[in-house]
């Protein structure tokens, strides 16, 4: 796809709007952002969308999201994903979210390029330890909104609070295992899955 460098950065924006804040930003955050007039923006968003790299949805505020199969790199370090916050690995912590990322490429000798819908957290406690996920770690977590038994998933709770557990849809609810027989595990009717663990990454 031919994208000039602003609407790359367009793309950027909105795929790490959307990953920090769970919506895209306005056409007046963006220009803001890009250092351009907002009707310059909309002009880029157009040509975004008739190049199939947008999707808008009509009548509708802050709905631009990423087409499906549309990969936007970040040219200058392709390893490098949006840090969003941390997860709970013992007893279920707030979500909170901080403007920072996560370079793999700092934290390995070498790394992937990051998918528009992969990003890292920091984890916060022991309850995954035999799963090998350690206080500290960092994980990779792939954006997803269903998931499969035996996934180690990113959950968010009814009360609010998210968690790092590994899923089980059983009769009535579903269970969140921890990896630690020192932790009981946490049943649930609904939870809303954010994203499944595709890796760890530890720096000693």
């Amino acid at each position: 796809m031919n994208l000039t460098p602003k609407q790359l950065r367009i793309l950027q924006l909105i795929r790490d709007w959307r990953v920090r804040h769970g919506y895209s930003p306005t056409m007046q955050e963006l220009a803001d952002e890009i250092g351009v007039s907002k009707v310059t923006v909309f002009e880029h968003v157009e040509a975004l969308i008739k190049k199939g790299a947008l999707i808008r949805e009509p009548n509708k505020a802050r709905s631009l999201s990423i087409a499906d199969g549309v990969a936007v790199p970040d040219e200058d370090r392709p390893t490098r994903f949006p840090l969003v916050g941390r997860i709970a690995a013992g007893y279920p912590i707030e979500k909170i979210e901080d403007r920072d990322e996560v370079d793999i490429a700092e934290l390995l000798a070498q790394g992937r390029g990051a998918e528009d819908s992969t990003f890292a957290l920091q984890v916060e406690g022991d309850s995954m330890r035999d799963e090998g996920i350690l206080d500290g770690d960092f994980v990779i977590v792939e954006r997803r909104q269903v998931a499969n038994n035996g996934d180690r998933v990113v959950a968010l709770l009814p009360d609010g609070s998210t968690t790092l557990k590994t899923f089980y849809k059983e009769d009535d609810h579903i269970r969140l295992q921890p990896a630690n027989p020192d932790f009981e595990p946490i049943r649930v009717k609904y939870c809303q899955i954010q994203g499944t663990v595709r890796g760890v990454v530890r720096r000693y």
